[in-house]
């Protein structure tokens, strides 16, 4: 079983940055594809951002392209999610996902998920 722990959220001010953390509980991280799920009141949850198991593949959402930056450290079984320009409607729980093979590209398939992290940010 995979634990994830995520880390890293907050209250920002519209065009702030955080960076998100995901730190995995395997000593086979190499393996798994990562990725950033987000799901904000009252709505279902929506896919963020994954990696592939070298970080030589990335896939974003429309809504985030060009503002986050998914990137993962194999050595320390960590994957980030850098968010900048944040707006409000950024704001949600964020959920770090790992799935063993193929790239995330939707919830379909996910196997261990983190509790979630709290990003809220104010106009």
């Amino acid at each position: 079983q995979v634990q994830l722990v995520e880390s890293g959220g907050g209250l920002v001010q519209a065009g702030g940055s955080l960076r998100l953390s995901c730190a995995a509980s395997t000593r086979t991280f190499s393996s798994y594809s990562m990725g950033w799920f987000r799901q904000a009141s009252g709505k279902e949850r929506e896919f963020v951002a994954s990696i592939n198991w070298s970080g030589g593949n990335t896939y974003y959402a429309n809504s985030v392209k060009g503002r986050f930056t998914i990137s993962r450290d194999n050595a320390k079984n960590t994957a980030y999610l850098q968010m900048t320009s944040l707006k409000p409607e950024d704001t949600a729980i964020y959920y770090c996902a790992a799935r063993s093979g193929r790239p995330i590209l939707s919830g379909l398939g996910v196997a261990h998920w983190g509790r979630g992290t709290q990003v809220t940010v104010s106009s």
